[in-house]
Parts: C-alpha cells; structure tokens; sequence
C-alpha cells in the first residue's frame, strides 16, 4: 500500500472537523475529518491524529486500488 503522509490544519469548532492534506508522491487529497473531543467537549489533539492516521489507512488503499489518482496537470 501506499506510504501517505497527513498535515492537520486548524480545528474547525463550528463543523468539529479538521481539514487534512493526505499526500503520496504526485497524490495530494484534501478533506475534512472529524475532530476528537474529550468528555469535556473540548478539541483532543492527540486523539484526533490517530483517527487521522486511520483515516489515512483508508486514503492509501483508496490510493492502491485507484480510486484516488493524482489530478491532471
């Protein structure tokens, strides 16, 4: 599978999302992902990342079988 890298932008307290840049070689995706919260309602920065890293997961075998390619020059 691929080997993607993330960069978490600023957490979005309204929509509770981060916006997340996945990038493999020439691949580079954006979207959103939804943030972690404590039981406190505040932003968990730590947990948020490992659910990037799932969320990354997903996005590399999106990558291997296709279904995310690199845009058109």
């Amino acid at each position: 599978m691929s080997d993607v890298q993330t960069k978490i932008g600023k957490y979005n307290p309204e929509t509770r999302t981060v916006p997340v840049t996945f990038t493999s070689g020439a691949i580079i995706h954006n979207r959103d992902v939804n943030a972690m919260l404590t039981d406190a309602g505040r932003y968990d920065a730590d947990a948020t990342a490992a659910r990037v890293a799932d969320v990354a997961n997903g996005v590399a075998h999106k990558i291997a079988c296709g279904a995310i390619t690199a845009d058109p020059a």
